[in-house]
């Protein structure tokens, strides 16, 4: 590549036909082409060989084309195609150098790559210089007849042209004017044209469709030098804004954007290479795809390595991001609107095509950051909620209103949240999340809901298992005649307080009234099946009730004081009234009496446990007659309501009086046992004869006082040892225990009543204690406990005792 102050060139194409791909894009680099949009043209210039092609150009465009050196000879000098950047025209202009036809160099390949280079000027340039000597004007065989064939012949491959400016240079002009020469150029032109075949589309198509002719003169650079370049100079005015409307290329179109020359002349070389049909509006477009999608690639790769974007992304998935959408948003239209300034020139529908899936996969990258931001919105959104929610409930509010503002609120407050979220270049559908906040919001009040419902139900509940559990089992606990009429009413007023409550309670859940009254009906039925389950309960227990029952009534008397058997109680009477208050307690519990039915429980129990007569008489027909009790079911008491069946009640009985017999039983012989004891006195007849047979000796002892001395003496002793043994008590276990209990103890108790007589009366007299005489006389009261009686002959006995112990130190002395 050859530079200069402001003009580079290089060998676009060389003499073999191979694109210079490696030195293109520093040349479009250094004459910043990327940088001009389609503000820029394309000039190149073709002829004969040896035509002054070069010092053409470099004279008109100020480039540094080799020339040909005229003291050498004629000879090729141009091979291949040579660009160069023209210097001080603006716009930006670009001109190649076509190699000359014609030459001998080349031989017969003159042809052909005199059409693939025709065929890359047309399809390249906004302006093509036809270079031709003056003197074939006019002429048959004139040397540019052939090139101008070529040019129309290549043309009619270019499916659809653009219109492209052929500037016809008249080299070594004569001194026939321009005016006399331009029409018959003009005319040789036309018929070249119209000798050319042309496809069924353009057989009526004009020149003027794809050409705009214009004619130029110049003098003979060789032989007028000074005049050459003066009308070089004014023809260079010319190419000064040529693209503008009224310049030379005005009306040209199908022009690729300065960023896809090189692509696109690379791209159309190759195509004429391959020595196929050359269709332009498809090669524009497929450079403006190749370019648009480079570009697109580019920002896209920008895009994820922008700062802002990966700050944004990485604090979106730890939490919500205030002003998301904003600063996406900002970011992606930055990166578009960076993308349509680089496109804007090429084919529209490429570039909105290219845009298009940019933004799809921009989208497509950030969506999971939205979707993140969605997702922090909807949970903090949630646990904004439940702490509202939970706050308003709390603060006494009503469920349903409480309900009904939170969700507002809150959906509302997400809407907000989302709008400040949104991606304005996406078309994304929220309702989802939404939906799915609204469906969160709706599960977590019906939780709730379920949670406050079940609260309020409990503690109704347990209020009433409360009010109900202790009065009814106290109730059941002293059946009569009142206790299931009793605990109807009690269920009734419970359940009557309970269920207002619970109504008042659930208005301000907003429910419909089949629903509220569905929990008032299972409040009362609990209510009733606390009743009938603590019923269950005590009739399990029925006969530890019986039993305590009875023991309270036969052990107790009207003062529930302990009953003493002294043997003047009617036992039969006291047994028969407290079984039959264990009967009553057995058929109050034998059914659950909550309606207003009658039975015959109680009748049937009487008369078939009870009445003695009944009982005997169903034993003697017991074969033959039917058993009331024997029956699974009570008359006119459903089996739902049964507690204890006719039978259980018969195996209950059987059992309760088999238990109960021992009390009776041991009353009867406590009686017994009193009587024998408090009936020590002999019988009256025995008293009189003993009165009528003892007469004589009762005289004899009034006539003797010293046998009234002995006889109380000896009744004395006999006393003593009698409480001394215990007598009394040992026979109240029995005649024989008694016996052999005394006949153990008989006589260590006389021998230690001598020795206690003897130690005493050994004692002096003057030395003997004063409190051991109380002590002597404790040991010899140790069971006086039986009557003052006792006590005071074991007091006589131990009397004579003392005396002597206090008599005996006298007689030692």
């Amino acid at each position: 590549m050859a530079t200069g102050d402001e003009c580079c060139s290089i060998q676009l194409i060389d003499g073999d036909g191979s694109f210079n791909d490696t030195g293109i894009e520093p040349f479009i680099k250094e004459v910043k082409l990327h940088e001009c949009g389609l503000s820029y043209a394309v000039v190149s210039i073709m002829g004969p060989q040896s035509s002054g092609k070069s010092t053409l150009l470099n004279h008109l465009f100020y480039t540094n084309f080799r020339e040909m050196d005229a003291f050498k000879g004629r000879s090729q000098t141009t091979k291949g195609i040579w660009m160069a950047k023209c210097a001080g025209i603006e716009p930006c202009t670009l001109v190649m150098d076509l190699e000359g036809t014609d030459g001998r160099e080349r031989g017969e390949d003159d042809t052909a790559f005199e059409k693939q280079s025709a065929l890359f000027a047309l399809a390249v340039s906004d302006i093509v210089l036809i270079n031709m000597w003056c003197h074939d004007i006019g002429r048959e065989q004139a040397a540019n007849k052939p090139l101008l064939k070529t040019v129309f012949q290549v043309m009619m491959r270019l499916f659809s042209p653009r219109k492209t400016t052929l500037m016809f240079v008249i080299r070594d002009k004569t001194r026939t004017p321009l005016e006399n020469l331009e029409p018959v150029l003009r005319e040789d032109i036309q018929k070249i044209w119209d000798s050319v075949p042309k496809p069924q589309a353009h057989k009526e198509t004009p020149l003027s469709e794809f050409f705009n002719v214009e004619v130029v003169a110049l003098s003979s650079y060789e032989e007028k030098e000074e005049q050459f370049k003066e009308q070089v100079a004014n023809l260079r005015q010319r190419f000064f804004h040529s693209i503008a409307p009224g310049g030379i290329a005005g009306d040209r179109r199908g022009v690729v954007p300065a960023s896809g020359f090189s692509f696109s002349a690379q791209q159309i070389w190759k195509v004429i290479k391959e020595n196929k049909d050359l269709d332009l509006p498809a090669h524009k477009v497929m450079v403006a795809t190749v370019r648009c999608e480079e570009i697109a690639n580019e920002k896209f790769a920008a895009f994820t390595a922008n700062e802002n974007w990966c700050l944004l992304e990485e604090a979106v998935q730890s939490g919500p991001v205030a002003g998301f959408g904003k600063k996406l948003n900002s970011i992606l239209y930055t990166s578009l609107s960076e993308y349509d300034a680089e496109a804007t020139y090429f084919d529209d529908g490429v570039r909105s095509a290219k845009r298009k899936q940019l933004e799809e996969k921009l989208l497509q990258l950030v969506q999971p950051a939205h979707q993140s931001m969605l997702g922090h919105l909807r949970s903090g959104t949630l646990e904004r909620f439940k702490e509202a929610f939970e706050k308003a409930l709390n603060g006494g509010e009503g469920f349903s209103l409480a309900a009904r503002n939170c969700t507002e609120s809150y959906m509302a407050s997400f809407d907000e949240g989302y709008a400040d979220a949104v991606v304005e270049l996406a078309n994304w559908d929220c309702s989802k999340v939404r939906d799915k906040l609204r469906r969160d919001i709706d599960a977590h009040v019906a939780s709730v809901r379920a949670a406050k419902l079940s609260e309020l139900t409990s503690s109704y509940e347990a209020k009433l298992n409360e009010a109900l559990a202790g009065p009814v089992e106290a109730l059941l606990d002293g059946a009569n005649n009142e206790t299931w009429p009793s605990i109807k009413k009690l269920l009734q007023r419970e359940t009557e307080s309970a269920v207002s409550g619970l109504s008042n309670a659930l208005s301000g859940f907003d429910m419909d009234v089949e629903t509220k009254e569905k929990m008032l009906s299972s409040l009362q039925d609990y209510a009733r099946g606390v009743v009938e389950a603590k019923a269950r309960e005590e009739a399990g227990r029925v006969l530890i009730r019986m039993k305590d029952r009875f023991s309270t009534l036969f052990s107790h008397d009207s003062d529930s004081m302990p009953r003493v058997w002294t043997g003047k109680e009617d036992i039969r009477a006291i047994t028969k009234t407290a079984r039959s208050a264990s009967l009553k307690l057995l058929s109050v519990m034998a059914a659950i009496r909550l309606e207003d039915n009658i039975d015959n429980i109680e009748n049937t129990l009487t008369s078939a446990l009870v009445d003695a007569k009944n009982n005997a008489a169903v034993t003697d027909r017991s074969i033959t007659t039917f058993d009331p009790l024997a029956s699974s079911t009570w008359e006119q008491v459903p089996p739902a309501k049964t507690l204890i069946t006719p039978v259980q009640c018969k195996s209950l009985w059987r059992q309760f009086r088999a238990e109960t017999e021992y009390s009776v039983t041991q009353a009867i012989s406590a009686q017994e046992a009193n009587k024998r004891n408090n009936n020590w006195m002999p019988p009256p007849w025995a008293i009189v004869a003993l009165v009528v047979l003892g007469f004589n000796e009762f005289m004899t002892l009034l006539r003797n006082p010293l046998y009234l001395g002995v006889i109380f003496v000896g009744y004395l002793i006999v006393k003593a040892l009698w409480v001394q043994l215990d007598i009394s008590g040992e026979f109240h276990h029995g005649v024989l225990p008694g016996l052999l209990s005394i006949s153990t103890k008989f006589l260590p108790t006389v021998m230690n009543l001598l020795r206690k007589l003897a130690e005493q009366g050994q004692s002096p007299a003057n030395n003997y204690p004063q409190t051991n005489l109380g002590t002597e006389s404790r040991s010899f009261q140790n069971g006086s406990t039986s009557s003052s009686m006792s006590s005071s002959a074991s007091s006589g006995v131990t009397a004579p005792r003392n005396d002597m112990e206090y008599s005996s130190p006298s007689k030692e002395e």
